[in-house]
């Protein structure tokens, strides 16, 4: 029997594209110590780094992507998708 159950633990999750200042993608990896923010990578491509945040509500998520653009001063800039979509869990027979 398949389970309906989402995938989601909050209501709302996004993807933050971020594009930081020359030789200093690496710093964004700390982000992964605020509360919110699920996954933190350096990417190659035309941005920098990607972030997965989820959040109970668009203040949240606001205050989550806020917080990390202070704690990175080399953020110059940041582009948020938020999902849509969130496939069901499926659980073997």
């Amino acid at each position: 029997m398949a389970s309906t159950k989402d995938l989601r633990r909050k209501a709302i999750r996004a993807f933050v594209m971020i594009t930081m200042k020359p030789g200093t993608s690496e710093e964004i990896v700390r982000s992964r110590q605020i509360k919110g923010v699920k996954m933190a990578n350096s990417v190659l491509g035309r941005f920098d780094a990607a972030v997965v945040i989820e959040a109970e509500s668009l203040q949240d998520l606001r205050r989550i992507i806020y917080e990390m653009v202070e704690r990175h001063p080399n953020v110059v800039h940041t582009e948020t998708h938020v999902a849509i979509f969130h496939p069901p869990t499926i659980t073997p027979p």
